[in-house]
């Protein structure tokens, strides 16, 4: 008997069927309009409270459907392929099966399912477990649906301030969220954390952020009066009394709960781009040096704002994305870039990253 090839639809017509989705939530990213449903009563309210910011009406119509269905670990009787770790990187984190209607990711830790494509959207596993995969999902939809629009995706942090914006990239480690958050302190507003989609719209450069919240380690928290709400009493006296080399190396990470900690009204999801800065600066350094550099000039430091979509990105039909350097290179065309070399001092990052939005 040959082997039966069951169809992406097939699979999350199976889960839904088994599993009844009473619990929903609506979401709205700029004009995109989502609605997660899903089993668990906990995971929504949770979801719910993670995108405090980003509510939105419930509609006879959503952009995107989501399925979270709560289960136990799945088993697919399919060959999946591997998906090999990014340069730098050895730890296999995801394998995927193509069907014809879709795909199906699976990840190697937990055991999550996720299964999508044409228009269909299905997390299956110990979903309220692993909540953080959950809402990872619902903004890789989020970020494909933008994609398919002709944007391009950026590994950045966004702020903006008076109607003028930051975009803020750095290769792994450099600190780009925690420069981020430091503007924040001096009245910015929020765009992302660590994912920017990019635009030319209007004659100017566009970013729109994704509704993922910042997560810094105890360090950050601990530097930023802001932030040291994040921690207790006790976490604050345990770490202070930490050496700082082992303080920055700390393995544990804090969501930040931006009304939390700044006020109410400073997440947004959309500026114009009007300064771009590259951190690659070194702690072996004293001082840091800031200099206007032009990316043609420069494309060695491309590999710090360029992001592939990885296995969770789909073209729509028709369509043949350009993800190329030169796509990169012409769509942030003219927009001015700051390389932050030398040694880090985000006090004076910060007061030069002002100077310089001023001066634009």
């Amino acid at each position: 008997m040959p082997e039966i090839e069951y169809t992406a639809m097939e699979i999350a017509d199976f889960y839904k069927y088994l599993h009844n989705v009473p619990h929903s939530l609506n979401l709205q990213f700029g004009d995109c309009r989502i609605r997660v449903q899903t089993n668990s009563e906990p995971l929504r309210d949770h979801l719910i409270h993670y995108f405090q910011d980003f509510h939105g009406e419930e509609t006879a119509e959503a952009d995107i459907e989501i399925a979270a269905v709560d289960a136990e670990i799945p088993e697919f009787n399919v060959d999946f392929e591997v998906r090999h770790p990014e340069p730098g990187k050895r730890k296999i984190k995801e394998e995927y099966h193509d069907f014809r209607d879709g795909r199906l990711v699976r990840k190697r830790l937990t055991g999550m399912c996720f299964v999508f494509g044409k228009g269909l959207n299905l997390a299956v596993g110990p979903c309220f477990e692993n909540d953080n995969q959950v809402i990872n999902f619902i903004n890789n939809r989020f970020i494909e649906w933008m994609l398919n629009r002709n944007m391009l995706l950026a590994h950045g942090a966004g702020v903006s301030l008076d109607g003028k914006g930051i975009a803020m990239a750095g290769f792994s480690g450099m600190g780009k969220s925690t420069l981020a958050l430091h503007l924040m302190s001096r009245g910015f507003n929020f765009i992302s954390n660590d994912r920017l989609l990019i635009e030319q719209k209007d004659g100017g450069l566009n970013m729109w952020g994704v509704p993922k919240l910042p997560r810094i380690n105890p360090g950050t928290a601990l530097n930023n009066p802001d932030l040291q709400t994040i921690l207790s009493p006790s976490e604050k006296s345990r770490m202070e009394a930490m050496p700082l080399e082992k303080l920055w190396h700390l393995e544990h990470k804090y969501d930040v709960y931006i009304d939390q900690c700044y006020g109410p009204d400073r997440f947004h999801l959309h500026s114009p781009i009007n300064l771009i800065v590259i951190l690659n600066w070194d702690h072996e350094y004293k001082d840091p040096i800031f200099n206007r550099v032009d990316l043609w000039n420069r494309r060695d430091l491309l590999p710090a704002f360029m992001k592939s979509p990885g296995l969770f990105y789909q073209p729509g039909p028709g369509q043949e994305p350009d993800f190329s350097t030169d796509a990169y290179l012409n769509q942030l065309r003219g927009c001015p870039v700051l390389e932050i070399t030398g040694g880090v001092d985000f006090n004076r990052a910060v007061d030069t990253c002002i100077e310089q939005l001023k001066g634009l």
